[in-house]
């Protein structure tokens, strides 16, 4: 199969290969899936920098845990009717070394999720880690339905997932953004109420939405935004973070305290599996009657996954995602 991998981590231009490699072959309570279109997110590009120290967990990595695509052959124990179904992946290289950035990819079972006729590949393939990772900060302490939700960076991967996520459960859902410039780009069917960081006094403009505070929070930079979440957040309020600038961030602890605020914080990877498993009904489901969509930035050959992985770290606005051909 052709395929894109790394044996050392390095700078994209200088560690990414492309060739062939043997086609995976399932095994017990496996699915192997053929490739139409491959996500790219940041955690992929962090493995392959070696991000926070980490080190090559295998010798030679296949890139990439999301992907859209079809089933062609299953292992032992898996029913043979799921051949030819067309399947979101997600997960694809969380602690195993050969993700989706191939033709081929094999995961478990249940990591391979039935994708609806009617949604597009490019959808299937944004659902995974921001997907999983923005149902499982709105949901993770119960329904929000009747509830304030104030999800910062509201246009991101995860924010925008999360904010549609929010709408859908029910709730009434407040947005921020870094620049007023952006105010524009909110969609006003999803977000209610959108603040930007940049201008004036945010607390004040979330407050004249939330006079009581908002009941959860959805937090993408926790050092950025600590005071400011300490500030609106509502008696027994959660605040779920899955993303901060500092290593050891600073937050205001005794007024948190005194409200009784829950900080949960959210790693991707080691999401209880019962938790990720209804994520992916629920996204499945969500995006089957038009409540999840995905701005994609661009789309790159395979042969092209170098300036992939440099578009999504300089920062890219919007999903990136790599073509596999046949």
């Amino acid at each position: 199969m052709l395929a894109s991998w790394y044996d050392r981590q390095g700078p994209a231009g200088e560690v990414l290969h492309v060739g062939e490699l043997p086609d995976p072959e399932p095994g017990p309570g496996e699915v192997r899936v053929r490739v139409t279109v491959s996500g790219v997110n940041p955690g992929d590009t962090k493995k392959r920098r070696g991000w926070l120290g980490s080190t090559m967990p295998y010798p030679r990595v296949i890139p990439h845990s999301d992907a859209a695509g079809i089933v062609d052959a299953v292992g032992e124990g898996v029913d043979a009717r799921r051949i030819g179904q067309r399947v979101w992946v997600y997960g694809a290289q969380s602690y195993r070394p050969f993700g989706t950035a191939a033709q081929y990819t094999a995961v478990p079972d249940q990591q391979a999720v039935p994708l609806p006729d009617h949604l597009s590949d490019e959808l299937g393939a944004s659902l995974g880690i921001p997907g999983i990772t923005a149902h499982r900060a709105v949901f993770a302490d119960g329904p929000v339905d009747g509830r304030l939700v104030l999800v910062h960076g509201v246009l991101g991967g995860v924010g925008s997932l999360a904010a549609q996520l929010a709408r859908w459960g029910g709730a009434t859902v407040i947005g921020t953004v870094r620049r007023g410039g952006d105010l524009g780009r909110v969609d006003p069917a999803v977000v209610s109420h959108a603040v930007a960081l940049d201008t004036g006094d945010p607390a004040t403009a979330i407050r004249s939405y939330a006079p009581d505070g908002v009941q959860r929070i959805i937090e993408v930079s926790l050092s950025a935004n600590a005071d400011l979440d300490n500030a609106v957040a509502a008696l027994d309020a959660v605040i779920a973070v899955y993303g901060t600038g500092a290593d050891r961030t600073e937050i205001p602890f005794w007024p948190l305290l005194s409200n009784n605020v829950t900080l949960r914080l959210l790693g991707s990877d080691d999401f209880p599996a019962a938790a990720k498993r209804q994520a992916s009904r629920d996204l499945t489901a969500a995006a089957a009657v038009g409540a999840l969509t995905v701005e994609v930035a661009d789309r790159y050959p395979l042969k092209d996954i170098g300036a992939a992985h440099e578009r999504v770290d300089a920062g890219a606005r919007g999903r990136v995602l790599v073509g596999i051909p046949d």
